[in-house]
């Protein structure tokens, strides 16, 4: 089921953007307003966002889309959201993409058999008095279970801490016409070690999560590469480091890879602040032709 919506080329993927703060709404919606401006084709709101925060940015803007990455189905009851997709003006519904994913074991109560838990969460969208229609999500797919339902029953894939290499495979069992969007973390500095200690730091947070670390193995790392938050190996396979020339390469790459769309995370030291010098200098950077 193709997207009926253009993501763009290239993407914002940012926690940072979602608040329910008055004093901080307000710089959300304004820096969203930015982005809009500077040509990105998507803004990804990272964590477990809910549709009433893409509904503010799609209030804040004119053009870019609006996605959840990812609203975690254990925490949201299909009807639920089916009703607040249906609450969006008609115009915002054809600018949301709702991003879904089975979470991590650890972070839910009741955990189990996440393959078939989303095929029910997706006949439940489908079965809402305004169904939530296949070409408005996508699937947080990494394992080859996933990306085939994300082939079948969504409009496509938007994989998170994952490698080109993944990204090819993934276009591979994808095949043509189906979305492909994965998640790449950016650190912007010239310095690479620092840049990797930045990496390192935030990498720590996911390496305890057997669904990313077990796609990683699949991918040929191994558990040597999880030591230390990460091995130069793995941090050079899941991030983009360096100046913005480099950022430029390892963008190409995902894309010469496979991907259709690519949501960049700027990484630093503070993860709480809107990094909007980092955005704009890789908006004059990338390739952000709709």
């Amino acid at each position: 089921m193709a997207l009926t919506t253009d993501l763009g080329r290239i993407g914002i993927w940012s926690s940072a953007l979602r608040s329910d703060d008055a004093e901080k709404s307000a710089e959300v919606r304004e820096t969203a307003a930015e982005l809009d401006e500077l040509g990105y084709g998507t803004i990804w709101l990272g964590g477990n966002a809910r549709v009433d925060e893409a509904a503010r940015l799609l209030a804040a803007t004119k053009r870019v889309g609006v996605g959840t990455s990812i609203l975690s189905i254990w925490q949201h009851k299909a009807a639920d959201v089916a009703a607040q997709y249906a609450a969006l003006a008609p115009a915002d519904r054809e600018r949301f993409v709702l991003g879904l994913g089975v979470s991590h074991g650890h972070m839910v109560d009741g955990y189990q058999k996440p393959y078939s838990a989303m095929k029910e969460y997706l006949e439940a969208l489908d079965a809402a008095p305004v169904p939530l229609p296949a070409g408005r999500r996508m699937l947080a797919a990494l394992g080859p279970k996933m990306v085939r339902l994300a082939r079948d029953r969504a409009a496509g894939a938007l994989p998170y801490l994952v490698t080109a290499e993944h990204t090819a495979r993934a276009r591979e069992a994808l095949g043509d016409g189906v979305l492909l969007a994965p998640e790449l973390k950016v650190v912007l500095d010239d310095d690479l070690t620092r840049a990797r200690e930045i990496a390192r730091g935030y990498l720590a947070y996911y390496l305890p999560m057997p669904n990313y670390t077990n796609n990683l193995l699949r991918l040929g790392f191994t558990e040597e590469d999880f030591e230390g938050n990460g091995s130069d190996r793995l941090l050079d396979a899941v991030f983009a480091l360096g100046d913005a020339a480099a950022i430029r390469a390892r963008v190409d790459e995902f894309l010469t890879a496979g991907a259709d769309h690519l949501a960049v995370q700027v990484v630093r030291s503070d993860m709480t602040s809107l990094p909007r010098p980092e955005w704009r200098t890789l908006a004059e950077a990338l390739p952000l032709g709709r």
